[in-house]
């Protein structure tokens, strides 16, 4: 299955009467490697009004949070969650970091500055179009790794570990798409198990 994520870090600056609103787009694996980069935020900007928070996680776009840090409920987390649907991303953390300018937006105002943030966020980054993996663990006699090899080399899998011995083991990612045409051609090498 494929999917939409970002390839690198971005960032953007947006001000609406006088509130910063600092955006930072990132690509995350997980939930905790998410909250590693709100937290790394929120430490960073520890000075700021609010550091509020989206995040969109797994190919069928079903991991998911958002957080208004201490905005009227829904200003917030939403609309940046908000954007980050509109561009049908996932694996994706948004952080905007508020410094109030001391004239108050209103619930409107927050919520179209929050999402406005998000969006310039994620147009100031490279869209990219990812295959969800799977991982295939397998063992193989130490006979058949020049033929297991070859295979790996072949088809491009990525090595994720290895064990070589009188017995090996391997564990191999791949798009998810390519799985079954790889196990079949694993199986045809002599000795080799799942």
């Amino acid at each position: 299955m494929d999917y939409l994520t970002l390839a690198e870090p971005s960032e953007a600056k947006y001000t609406e009467k006088m509130s910063k609103f600092l955006a930072f787009a990132h690509p995350v694996e997980s939930t905790e490697e998410a909250k590693a980069v709100i937290a790394g935020y929120a430490r960073k900007y520890h000075d700021a009004r609010h550091v509020c928070w989206a995040y969109m996680l797994d190919a069928r776009r079903l991991d998911y949070q958002s957080n208004d840090n201490g905005e009227p409920s829904g200003t917030a987390g939403k609309p940046i969650l908000g954007q980050i649907n509109s561009f049908g991303l996932t694996d994706v953390v948004i952080v905007v970091v508020r410094y109030f300018g001391g004239i108050k937006l209103g619930t409107s105002g927050l919520i179209a500055a929050y999402r406005e943030a998000a969006r310039e966020a994620i147009e100031a980054g490279s869209i990219i179009q990812r295959s969800e993996m799977a991982q295939l663990s397998f063992t193989f006699p130490y006979l058949s790794m020049n033929d297991v090899m070859r295979l790996v080399k072949d088809t491009g899998v990525k090595v994720v570990s290895q064990e070589f011995d009188n017995a090996c083991s391997m564990t191999v990612a791949m798009p998810s798409d390519d799985m079954e045409r790889f196990t079949a051609r694993l199986l045809d090498i002599d000795g080799t198990s799942l």
